[in-house]
């Protein structure tokens, strides 16, 4: 039986239930746990201690000060090159798929295998999914060198035994070369390529910055940093999906959900009749929002699902 499912009543005001970022930051705690956060204090515009978030080092002493109270890392460092992700609304997504597995498909705690399309250099799904659920993690990536640092990050963590890395050899596959004969898992999860090309990513990270700034600037410099396939790819959002969505054909029996983050709430029409098409059993649209920014999760499954 055909399921499809948008869950508008599941629409959050803010971060997920169970997300451990729902006050402001406590920065004299989080300075406390990792002192290279204090020289990036400011007294803002209210009169609240916070940081300037549209500088990158700011941004990045801020995360690491994040995962290492909130989630007992001992150690995290990125180049500042490479993508600087927001660490509330990533744990978000790991929340969203935990409730999507416990409601839909019954599968057990202790057994959940995932992997990470994209998991960049600073490798923050397996890293959490990991501290957070104690989830076994394989982290993908097209990137070599990202590769490299996310072996860093989870060496120094002493989490080998939990999260392995794989290289995409071909930049146009998701899942082929990388799902081996006898792999199964119990999800799979991507943040994709947002932008079409350099040019739109330009564009946005110019939009972003006035945002943030109210300056107009023409050579932004991104506060969450990224390299090229992080930001964009040929044909954008849509598609990256579709190609995710395509292959996922092929290995049907060897993951219960596939899931994406999509962006641009319009993808979604057109990826669910793609879906459809290619005979999913269940469609899963699940709503997410972090403060004025909304997304949602695309999750599909070719597996009957029990009631």
């Amino acid at each position: 039986m055909k399921e499809t499912s948008s869950n508008p009543s599941q629409l959050k005001t803010g971060l997920h239930p169970r997300n451990v970022h729902q006050q402001r930051y406590d920065f004299d705690s989080l300075v406390g746990t990792s002192s290279s956060l204090a020289p990036y204090l400011i007294i803002n515009k209210f009169g609240d201690t916070s940081i300037d978030f549209a500088d990158p080092l700011a941004v990045k002493s801020l995360n690491t000060a994040l995962l290492l109270s909130f989630y007992k890392l001992k150690f995290w460092s990125i180049p500042s090159d490479f993508l600087c992700p927001p660490i509330p609304g990533r744990a978000d997504y790991l929340h969203y798929l935990a409730d999507l597995m416990d409601s839909k498909s019954k599968l057990s705690n202790t057994m959940r295998r995932c992997l990470d399309i994209g998991t960049g250099a600073n490798c923050i799904y397996p890293l959490l999914g990991v501290q957070i659920y104690d989830w076994d993690f394989v982290g993908v990536d097209f990137n070599e060198k990202a590769l490299e640092i996310a072996q860093i990050n989870i060496s120094n963590n002493n989490l080998n035994h939990k999260i392995t890395l794989r290289k995409q050899e071909k930049a146009e596959n998701v899942f082929e070369g990388i799902v081996l004969p006898g792999d199964y898992f119990d999800l799979t999860m991507c943040n994709p390529p947002f932008h079409s090309s350099a040019i739109a990513a330009k564009e946005g990270s110019v939009r972003k910055i006035k945002g943030l700034t109210n300056k107009n600037t023409k050579e932004p410099v991104l506060n969450f940093g990224g390299q090229e396939n992080e930001l964009w790819c040929e044909g954008g959002e849509f598609q990256f999906i579709k190609q995710m969505i395509l292959q996922s054909v092929t290995f049907a029996h060897q993951c219960f959900w596939f899931t994406t983050l999509v962006s641009k709430k319009e993808h979604l029409k057109p990826l669910e009749i793609i879906l459809n098409q290619k005979g999913a059993k269940s469609i899963q649209v699940l709503p997410m929002q972090q403060g004025n920014k909304m997304s949602r999760i695309l999750a599909w499954s070719f597996k009957e699902l029990e009631s």
